[in-house]
């Protein structure tokens, strides 16, 4: 039975899990809105604005761990969701951000409302694509969601014409995704972790640097194993305060120009730096300066190593960092004598 893209988009909403959309109206995206309101078991949140939509949803994501959906129209609904996309590019967050798009025909002709969304968005977000056709429509979801929440999270754009909405086609939804350019690496490399616990047992004043990507991989459990069995003091940003015990022995509290003294003072004398599941940024990385007394800064994140953009002395070790963690036993426990 042949559906419209509209009732695709739905139905594929639908084998994703998804329980709620955040947005707001607008004129292409009407036909899809006419089929949302009748779905009993997809609730849409009404914003005030698209900005509004987009933090939403990503809070959303940061709350519950799925994928947070927003649906706006062209033109300006675009636009004012780039904010929210930046910031869960940011942030790793998994965002899928539904936009409406003038009808295929018309694109590229200066038509009412229209706005190159591809191009806008490509900075800001993971992946971005422009469905031209509405066979293609469910399989593009499928891809969405597989890459916004897989590897290291992000937000995924997905901008469909008017035409697309209201087409036929047959509908099945993809059982599976395979992306011969997108393989994340989600497992550790032996050698590489051993390298990294033989570093951990040489250092004299180690500190683990954690962020956010701690929280996300649900990898509190091993950062604190690991940090107990090695006595390595404990320091994070502020997306990643939660993810060791602030009244641990071992924890520094938060750093940064908004953080403790001793906590700076600490990264700034260590001579190793391991960063769970953080990126380097001016607030934390500068005003500690470790990238220049530190010799080595050690990355363990989910993508490639991001201390290569503030530091030229960084060696990463690319996997999952729950995954990482997990690896924490190839050193046995030890008690240095600057940890007391």
């Amino acid at each position: 039975m042949k559906k419209t893209g509209a009732e695709i988009f739905c139905e594929s909403l639908r084998h994703e899990g998804v329980k709620i959309v955040f947005g707001l109206p607008g004129g292409v995206v009407l036909k899809i809105f006419d089929v949302l309101c009748q779905q009993k078991d997809i609730q849409f949140i009404l914003t005030r604005h698209e900005q509004g939509a987009a933090h939403m949803a990503e809070g959303y994501a940061k709350a519950t761990g799925k994928a947070g959906v927003v649906l706006v129209t062209s033109g300006p609904g675009m636009t004012n969701i780039v904010t929210g996309l930046a910031d869960a590019y940011m942030d790793s967050v998994p965002l899928v951000a539904f936009t409406g798009q003038v009808s295929t025909d018309l694109i590229g002709n200066d038509a009412f409302q229209e706005a190159d969304n591809v191009g806008i968005s490509r900075p800001c977000t993971k992946h971005n694509v422009l469905v031209k056709d509405v066979n293609d429509l469910a399989q593009t979801i499928k891809e969405a969601f597989y890459i916004a929440t897989s590897g290291r999270p992000g937000p995924v754009l997905v901008d469909i014409p008017k035409d697309v909405s209201t087409a036929k086609a047959d509908f099945k939804y993809p059982d599976k995704v395979s992306l011969r350019g997108y393989n994340p690496t989600i497992g550790g490399n032996k050698h590489q972790i051993k390298q990294a616990a033989d570093e951990i047992m040489r250092a004299k004043k180690p500190i683990i640097y954690v962020g956010g990507g701690a929280i996300f991989s649900n990898a509190a459990d091993e950062l604190r194993e690991l940090a107990e069995i090695a006595q390595i003091p404990v320091t994070m940003t502020l997306m990643g305060l939660g993810s060791f015990p602030g009244s641990h022995p071992l924890s520094l509290g938060m750093l940064g120009m908004h953080g403790a003294y001793w906590t700076n003072m600490a990264m700034h004398h260590c001579d190793l730096l391991l960063a769970v599941g953080a990126r380097p940024i001016g607030p934390t990385w500068r005003c500690t300066t470790a990238t220049c007394c530190s010799p080595w800064a050690r990355d363990l994140t989910i993508a490639s190593p991001e201390s290569s953009r503030n530091s030229a002395r960084k060696r990463g070790w690319c996997t999952s960092t729950s995954i990482r963690l997990r690896s924490k036993r190839l050193f046995t426990p030890i008690s240095p004598s600057w940890a007391t």
